[in-house]
């Protein structure tokens, strides 16, 4: 039997613009969604804009915990999702506003992009998008 629906989407863009360092509680959900992403096989690209681009910065997230037990540092979580093929990606004019020249960027950062590489994901049929 045929079926005439397009095949699900295989790719997902996270933009993480709310969940900053000084809210680190947030930034644990979009990241283990983007884990369990990896896990179903989705390629999987997360846009770091406006002040949540502080991630990216080099001790920022080796400093930072989710919880009070502080049992998994986020760099751990962003390393997990470097090690699983997950592109980290900073906007360039969230780089340009919140991170000082004199500050270097995490290894596992892919590099900056602009706003429209995320606008142009929500218009590409084979890619979902998810803002946090």
């Amino acid at each position: 039997m045929s079926s005439n629906n397009p095949p699900a989407p295989e790719n997902l863009a996270f933009l993480i613009w709310a969940a900053t360092p000084d809210h680190p509680e947030l930034i644990t959900t979009p990241l283990v969604h983007a884990l369990a992403a990896r896990a179903l096989d989705c390629q999987v690209e997360i846009h770091f804009a406006g002040p949540a681009a502080r991630w990216l910065v080099e001790g920022i997230a080796a400093n930072s915990y989710a919880t009070p037990t502080r049992e998994k540092s986020i760099l751990a979580f962003l390393r997990e999702l470097a090690a699983e093929d997950v592109q980290l990606l900073v906007c360039s004019m969230a780089k340009e506003a919140w991170i000082r020249p004199d500050e270097k960027l995490i290894a596992e950062c892919h590099g900056a992009v602009g706003a429209t590489a995320f606008v142009a994901r929500t218009l590409e049929p084979s890619w979902r998008t998810a803002v946090y």
